[in-house]
């Protein structure tokens, strides 16, 4: 049967999901929300950094944006001899709140001192901030400190503390596992009102710190029935097979790489854990074993040309005959899976030499499958050499 392409709709879920299942930056967290600038961070780079209090405001007239007076409270710090303790400020937009409600407020400090929009903060999380460790801290210091508030009940605090996690390179994050509570992680993955934004770290920490009782929990949750995307669920698969290894891989690709029934989403969070394993657990499962999960998929005409790159990058040099094979196939006879076919084929022709000079079988089957499909495809070929580059 040849593939059908998806319909607009489909498409867009597709390109939707993989925008946010795409690998983060090599600087970040994998499988975390993008990075953004923490609170310690913003602090960092503000001349003036203030805690105040609402005292009243007055609304413009039309055409003014009206002004709003604070006291300050506390001066974490400012120009010297600028600002004094229960000053009052006046800032130039009008703001409803409470007598006595708390702000921080940070300024740039120009001719003037630029202050941005107060922002609302409990003295609770107003204390979180003082007392973090600077960003000029080692990860090792800093993490252990944002890790005791990742689900504080004040979402001003665990969205930050998720957020100093977001930006932290996996190998940091990786470091601080002896200080992880698999209790607490284990119920924040269970818990159904978890952010699911937040899953996906919360699986990594799982499969840091826990053990056969933590990857059973990974596992139900892994295999929930649903037909929704589901965020996050990459991050727990990842954790699960840190802890199952092998076997563990045996159990997702039955349930996710072999099952036609489970949403694509589902697939290509599976292929992302496989991506993990490969990129940053490295030893933990065997590379053949990787390589063999990815070849599951490699006979779906909507992810081959996916699979093929990956199983490129990871040099299965195996699968060169199914790849020759595949290119003239109907089924396969799709512009993106003939150009990732090309692709292999150049790094497989080009890469797999041997010392002694005479080329290996499979590379020399690859550069004679690149001159036939040159011949025959000569637009196809030039478009999978258009910007590629040798590794």
């Amino acid at each position: 049967m040849k593939f059908t392409r998806p319909t607009k709709l489909v498409t867009c879920f597709l390109a939707i999901a993989i925008f946010l299942f795409a690998p983060r930056p090599t600087h970040a967290c994998p499988f975390c929300s993008a990075p953004s600038l923490t609170l310690s961070e913003q602090m960092q780079q503000a001349d003036a950094v203030l805690q105040i209090a609402y005292v009243s405001s007055e609304k413009g007239d039309t055409g003014e944006a009206g002004n709003t007076t604070y006291k300050i409270i506390k001066i974490v710090k400012a120009p010297e001899g600028l600002l004094k303790q229960g000053d009052s400020l006046v800032l130039p937009a009008y703001r409803s709140a409470s007598k006595g409600e708390l702000f921080l407020l940070t300024g740039t400090q120009t001719a003037s001192i630029e202050w941005a929009a107060p922002l609302d903060v409990s003295q609770q999380a107003f204390d979180y901030i003082v007392n973090a460790p600077g960003p000029d801290a080692s990860y090792e210091k800093r993490l252990p400190y944002f890790l005791e508030y990742l689900e504080h009940q004040d979402e001003v605090i665990s969205n930050d503390a998720y957020g100093e996690f977001a930006n932290a390179p996996y190998e940091e994050i990786a470091k601080v596992s002896d200080k992880i509570s698999t209790e607490k992680v284990r119920q924040w993955v269970a818990d159904k009102k978890t952010v699911p934004t937040r899953l996906g770290l919360y699986g990594l920490l799982l499969g840091l710190a826990g053990d056969a009782t933590d990857a059973k929990v990974m596992l139900e949750k892994i295999n929930e029935p649903t037909q929704d995307f589901r965020l996050g669920i990459d991050g727990i698969m990842s954790g699960y097979l840190m802890i199952a290894k092998s076997d563990g891989l045996k159990e997702m690709e039955k349930s996710k790489l072999k099952a036609k029934d489970v949403p694509f989403s589902e697939t290509y969070a599976a292929m992302q854990a496989l991506r993990f394993m490969w990129k940053y657990e490295s030893g933990t499962i065997p590379k053949e074993d990787l390589r063999a999960a990815m070849r599951v998929l490699l006979e779906r005409p909507e992810l081959a040309d996916l699979v093929i790159a990956d199983l490129s990058r990871w040099e299965d040099w195996a699968v060169t005959d199914r790849l020759i094979a595949m290119y003239d196939e109907e089924d396969f006879s799709i512009p993106s899976i003939k150009r990732a076919i090309i692709r292999f084929l150049l790094v497989c022709s080009s890469e797999n030499t041997v010392s002694a000079g005479e080329a290996p079988a499979q590379a020399t089957k690859a550069a004679k499958a690149l001159e036939e499909i040159q011949a025959k495809d000569p637009k196809i070929y030039r478009d999978a050499k258009r910007f590629f580059r040798l590794r």
